[in-house]
């Protein structure tokens, strides 16, 4: 809006900064609250430890984010990590190759998500159904070939080869700078930066803005918007085929019943603290990465504060709340 001398009016630097990027605001105050807590925080040992623990609900919430730009959402990926973990343990037991499971769990993630996409692109469906219906067909699958218990890797024979060079996935690093870095941080970052490169600079990226601003207009501009949408989840259901992968090798042992549980809250809470509009058309991947960061952030202060692990839906629950009740109180302004 100009004001009377035809002039853009001029947004000062703080408002700009608490409107747009209130995020690094968030990031910096939890960060500050965190050394207070524990004078450690800044230890590489600890900064290791929160990248890898966040690593698997980081890369979800990656495509979390492309899904809620695009005013959709998806709360069946953390029982699509239980079906696509626990299928995959079974297709390394049988293979002995990590390549294959891996290949395994990208193609049945990207299947499932397209098979959301299809649902509400084609089927017209409301994205809260649709992934409701598919979350509870995963863990309803994956609960009887399970029967309740675990999906052990090479259970009784550790000493192949294959064992260790799965169990390094998650638990093997590269030294830099003489520090440990173990690989789920540098996947985490690398594939952080490539989606932020897809929103920022592709045709993909300007076309998910555009459906999650306004259907119509970006359907009337030219943009597909079924194909846009079902692209979105076929892309977070690659995501959670390679997290899959991840977090299998970190536990080695997959139970049927409560694996990936709450990881779609986790998610869904990292995009909307990192600043993304839950209704869709704004965001940025910068910001749910430091989101990730942030809520595992807040996961280690509630430890040290020794609140119950219990509680953790609860805290999720009420972060998403008051990340959208802010969202709503700059939309106002």
């Amino acid at each position: 809006m100009n004001d009377q001398t035809g002039r853009k009016p001029q947004v000062s630097f703080g408002k700009k900064l608490f409107s747009e990027y209130s995020y690094i605001v968030s990031f910096v105050l939890i960060v500050l609250i965190a050394v207070v807590v524990n004078p450690n925080f800044f230890k590489w040992r600890n900064i290791n430890s929160i990248f890898v623990q966040s690593s698997v609900t980081g890369i979800i919430a990656l495509g979390m984010t492309m899904v809620i730009c695009a005013g959709q959402i998806d709360i069946s990926v953390g029982a699509q990590v239980a079906i696509i973990s626990g299928f995959g343990i079974e297709v390394l037991n049988y293979t002995h190759n990590i390549w294959l499971m891996l290949a395994f769990c990208l193609a049945f993630g990207a299947f499932i998500g397209t098979f959301n996409g299809l649902l509400v692109a084609k089927g017209k469906m409301p994205a809260m159904i649709a992934t409701l219906a598919v979350q509870t067909a995963c863990r309803s699958i994956i609960n009887h070939f399970g029967q309740g218990g675990p999906f052990t890797v090479a259970e009784g024979i550790a000493t192949e080869p294959y064992y260790e060079s799965f169990r390094q996935v998650a638990n093997g690093a590269i030294e830099v700078f003489g520090q440990r870095v173990q690989y789920p941080m540098i996947l985490f970052i690398l594939i952080s930066l490539l989606f932020g490169l897809i929103m920022q600079r592709t045709r993909l990226g300007k076309h998910v803005y555009a459906v999650g601003s306004n259907q119509v207009s970006a359907r009337l501009a030219g943009v597909d918007v079924d194909r846009t949408k079902i692209a979105v989840f076929s892309i977070t259901g690659l995501l959670c085929g390679f997290s899959s992968w991840i977090y299998a090798s970190r536990l080695m042992a997959v139970a049927a019943a409560s694996a990936g549980n709450l990881f779609e809250m986790d998610a869904i809470a990292a995009v909307a603290i990192g600043g993304t509009a839950m209704s869709g058309g704004r965001g940025k991947i910068i910001g749910t990465f430091l989101g990730v960061i942030m809520f595992k952030i807040i996961n280690n202060i509630l430890v040290a504060a020794q609140v119950p692990t219990f509680l953790n839906g609860a805290i999720s629950g009420a972060i998403i709340i008051i990340a959208v009740l802010l969202q709503n109180v700059r939309g106002k302004k």
